[in-house]
């Protein structure tokens, strides 16, 4: 998984698989979310994301315990 945020166009771009995008869909307004050939989610991007995004220049990665 990688996370990108561009400054310069204030983009926020989450990839979780690298793999070609076959369609693009703007599920909501500056939400657009990235599909391979067979319609898995691959990538999400978030426009404007200064707006939308408490820190986007910062990342919280946590891992969730195991329940056992």
């Amino acid at each position: 998984m990688q996370v990108i945020y561009d400054q310069e166009t204030d983009t926020l771009t989450i990839i979780l698989l690298d793999v070609p995008v076959m369609e693009s869909d703007e599920d909501k307004p500056g939400v657009i979310l990235d599909y391979d050939a067979l319609g898995n989610l691959v990538s999400l991007e978030i426009l404007d994301a200064s707006r939308r995004v408490k820190a986007p220049s910062q990342i919280d990665y946590q891992v969730a315990p195991v329940a056992v």
